[in-house]
């Protein structure tokens, strides 16, 4: 299990970071290069040059946001000009596709990034470039929760790209669209002018992503181990019953794939953070705020609490909790992480989403007095930072277009390079993989210097509608 180190400040990883930005910005501008305008979206390395894969269009965001984040953490005017130029260039499309459950990835990394730094003061406050980022936002959040489902008790859940019956984990993190939308006030309009709540839609999926998702030790069935999370719930999409968990990028239904469970670990205590700024009334219509924040927070707990005990004691996850080579590996949960071992890969990209998750859950029970329990996730998220932004995980070779090494994107379809000489895939980045590196940097980085706290919401700004009890219900 993880090993925390408890003496580890954010401070301490200050030179770490310096060291990231600076290999970071060599690496935008060399992607920028290979991967101009227009074409095919980036998804990971092959030999340390980004690909595509055709699948779904979700990491275009990660692309742009990229350099957003290097001019958010360094100040250099040139990354803020390829961010905003590329996201007035190619981004639209992402805000208006009702094909994806991504809005949260592509949109919130992009315009919701710009818009936050000019809440912030980072960047000249532009009545009409304001009013562009935030009509972008608001209409993201809403098409993303018109990819609704209803389930049998009445509620329902923002459906995934593999269709009506599919309950993703991964979009408990994508749903800061719905967040933002609402912290505008806008609404999403259904038949006969219904006003529906993307407040309701957020809470009412976090809600069922926890409920059917995330595992308690309950007993639901004979794998249900605390923490464990299902990477897809699937739902009868005549009554809304649910029917079974499933998979699509992991091992097993019945194994925890740990991307899946970074989403869980990260989405979660984000959203607690963002329900903590709407007043009290605002979850009248969804039982109350205890009912909604313990619901959402125990999740938030399980999911941490799983990695904790099931990650090598440096904090860097083998791709799957139940990926059969693991039984070959001895005790490998008592040793650091071997990328390079001969029976299954890590993955370095599922570090980088999780670690985010302790830290902010760590910030989240220290600020509602939960202190000790605080400082545990706190102290875990920085060790995982400390393994994270250094060799073998760091690219330091100016060649190689990723940042984060040792990612994994599809082991089931075998979409991932195996070197020569190799028995796994590893040495490659991934898109989404270096993004949340680079924002796990941020995060740290803005606590180590005393600087504004990073949410996606960041500072509502003075122009922002005051944050309205949602119309109606979810329905």
């Amino acid at each position: 299990m993880m090993r925390s180190d408890e003496e580890l400040t954010p401070g301490r990883l200050i030179p770490k970071i310096e060291r990231l930005w600076a290999l970071s910005a060599e690496k935008i501008d060399s992607i920028e290069q290979s991967c101009p305008a227009g074409s095919p979206s980036p998804v990971f390395t092959v030999e340390g040059r980004y690909t595509a894969r055709g699948w779904t269009e979700w990491t275009q965001g990660f692309q742009y946001g990229s350099a957003l984040l290097q001019y958010d953490a360094t100040g250099d005017q040139r990354f803020l000009d390829i961010g905003r130029e590329q996201t007035v260039a190619v981004m639209a499309s992402h805000v208006s596709h009702i094909g994806v459950h991504d809005h949260g990835f592509n949109n919130v990394s992009t315009y919701g990034n710009l818009w936050r730094l000019m809440n912030e003061g980072r960047i000249p406050d532009d009545r009409g470039e304001r009013h562009f980022y935030e009509l972008a936002l608001k209409l993201t959040g809403a098409v993303q929760a018109a990819r609704w489902r209803d389930t049998a008790d009445g509620t329902g859940y923002i459906y995934s790209f593999n269709g009506p019956q599919s309950l993703f984990v991964d979009t408990i993190r994508s749903c800061r669209a719905l967040g933002v939308s609402h912290l505008l006030g806008h609404v999403l309009m259904g038949e006969r002018d219904e006003r529906i709540s993307l407040l309701g839609r957020l809470i009412e999926h976090a809600t069922n992503t926890a409920r059917w998702n995330v595992f308690y030790g309950e007993g639901r069935d004979s794998y249900d181990i605390s923490g464990r999370t299902a990477h897809e719930s699937i739902f009868n999409v005549n009554d809304g019953s649910y029917r079974c968990p499933s998979t699509q990028q992991g091992y097993s239904p019945f194994s925890t794939w740990t991307r899946g469970l970074a989403w869980a670990m990260l989405g979660f205590p984000e959203q607690l953070e963002f329900l903590a700024v709407l007043p009290d009334e605002a979850f009248e219509p969804y039982g109350g705020r205890a009912q909604v924040e313990s619901t959402l927070l125990r999740a938030a707990i399980a999911t941490c609490d799983f990695y904790l005990a099931h990650t090598p004691v440096d904090g860097i996850p083998y791709w799957d909790t139940g990926a059969p080579g693991l039984a070959r590996m001895g005790d490998y949960l008592d040793h650091p992480a071997d990328p390079y071992n001969a029976h299954e890969p890590v993955d370095s990209s599922a570090a980088a989403i999780g670690a985010q998750g302790l830290l902010r859950l760590g910030r989240y029970l220290t600020s509602v007095g939960r202190v000790a329990e605080g400082q545990r996730y706190w102290q875990a998220g920085l060790t995982v930072c400390d393994t994270l932004f250094d060799e073998p995980y760091l690219s330091t070779d100016v060649r190689h277009q990723g940042l984060i090494l040792h990612s994994v994107y599809h082991r089931p379809n075998g979409w991932d390079h195996v070197a020569a000489g190799q028995r796994v895939p590893n040495g490659e980045s991934s898109m989404w993989g270096d993004y949340h590196a680079r924002e796990l940097a941020l995060y740290v980085q803005r606590v180590a210097r005393d600087e504004p706290y990073y949410t996606f919401f960041g500072p509502v700004a003075a122009s922002v509608p005051a944050i309205a009890t949602p119309v109606g219900a979810a329905r």
